[in-house]
């Protein structure tokens, strides 16, 4: 099909994964009929829209949609390999990230409700709650400028929507349903409330919870760095526990950076042109600066350091954001990850919210005293919480502790 296509009118048919779309008399010519069909592979709209209203409605008409479709630009690069499908590049608008047609790149992973319970179910469909999770434009006028955060909105949305298309699905992080077109991403669930709830309303932690926390964070943060994504924001906020297994729940991946970028300050316009350092080369066999003895063709040449991605890293929650993040001089995000980590084991522990001045988290300086008497994770919140380029200690699987509680084990040795 060539020409431009300007989507009229929407459809949604009694097939489940098929659209039926209008087009405008601008369309190109060598299409004969007004309708054509065009095939959708967003299965979260199977699970968000067409189980539930099959449900209560199951004998429904398709619904002819009269509201027009607003048309919005979108690049489309042709990849050498069939099989991995277009690259997506969407415009700065957050809300065109979900406009018509989602990219498949966004769709959600095979069967994405395996491992979910429904919350009911009929003789034709079963029904899951989620959460819509959808842009957030806000615009103020400041000093008589309208300012708008929907830059960092798409900035945030695309970096979760990375982390959820690349990695696999885990007990331990929020499982992904894939995208309501016009909308936004669609997400499990949770029952539960959030770690800072638990650690501030108590009841206070047993030595085998505190524990069996400590195993299924780590289990879910190294699951994540293995596909090279930093979290980001890890913070008491940003964990999840169910109420019927304890079960830990990574969220929001808004801040995450992939580990092989560079990264910038937040304050960094990005969007200016740099100039690039001169591409690293060998000298040719006629170079004056090179005899024919020395030139060696097939040695590998170094990349040029331009060729790797430049993004912003941004200050996570306090007092949880590591230092250097802080400073605008991260260089490995997945160490500033196990900054986090050890905030949160030094809450757990003590079964209460601490804090850090800013101005000393900065120079690294933590209080006089605050990792005395930490009972449990003691020696690991001292590594973890060093600077990052005197020792800190990586975030390892192998990691996991004994969950059985040490005065028991005495009790049957």
């Amino acid at each position: 099909m060539s020409g431009a296509m300007h989507v009229k009118r929407i459809t949604l048919t009694s097939k489940k994964n098929w659209w039926m779309v209008e087009l405008d008399q601008e369309q190109d010519s060598t299409l004969n009929n007004d309708v054509v069909s065009i095939p959708h592979s967003t299965s979260s709209e199977e699970t968000a829209v067409d189980d539930a209203s099959s449900a209560a409605q199951p004998h429904r008409t398709p619904h002819r949609s009269s509201f027009p479709h607003r048309q919005t630009q979108r690049t489309h690069t042709t990849d050498p390999h069939p099989s991995s499908g277009p690259i997506y590049t969407p415009p700065h608008n957050p809300t065109a990230i979900f406009s018509f047609p989602t990219p498949t790149s966004y769709s959600a992973p095979p069967n994405p409700t395996q491992n979910l319970a429904p919350c009911a179910a009929g003789s034709a469909s079963e029904l899951f709650k989620c959460i819509v999770k959808k842009p957030n434009v806000v615009q103020l006028e400041i000093n008589g400028e309208m300012q708008s955060n929907a830059r960092d909105v798409t900035t945030q949305f695309l970096a979760e929507l990375r982390v959820y298309t690349t990695v696999t699905r885990h007990r331990n992080i929020a499982a992904f349903l894939g995208c309501v077109e016009n909308v936004g991403m669609v997400l499990e669930y949770v029952e539960g409330r959030t770690l800072w709830d638990v650690v501030r309303e108590g009841p206070e932690l047993t030595w085998v919870k505190k524990i069996d926390y400590h195993n299924q964070l780590l289990d879910g943060l190294t699951h994540l760095h293995s596909f090279g994504f930093s979290h980001g924001d890890l913070s008491l906020l940003n964990v999840q526990v169910t109420h019927s297994s304890d079960t830990i729940k990574l969220l929001d991946f808004g801040r995450s950076v992939a580990a092989d970028s560079i990264y910038a300050s937040p304050d960094d316009d990005l969007s200016q042109p740099t100039i690039p350092p001169p591409p690293l080369v060998a000298p040719r066999p006629n170079s004056r600066f090179a005899s024919k003895s020395s030139y060696t063709p097939h040695i590998p040449l170094p990349a040029a350091q331009s060729m790797r991605k430049v993004e912003q890293i941004h200050p996570g929650t306090r007092p949880f954001s590591a230092p250097e993040v802080l400073r605008g001089e991260c260089q490995d995000a997945r160490l500033a990850d196990a900054y986090s980590f050890g905030m949160i084991l030094v809450c757990l522990d003590r079964c209460e919210l601490v804090d850090v001045k800013p101005w000393d988290q900065r120079k690294d300086l933590l209080p006089k005293g605050f990792l005395d008497g930490l009972e449990v994770f003691g020696e690991r919140c001292e590594e973890y919480l060093r600077r990052w380029d005197r020792g800190r200690r990586r975030l390892i699987k192998d990691d996991k502790l004994d969950c059985r509680d040490p005065m028991e084990v005495d009790q049957k040795t």
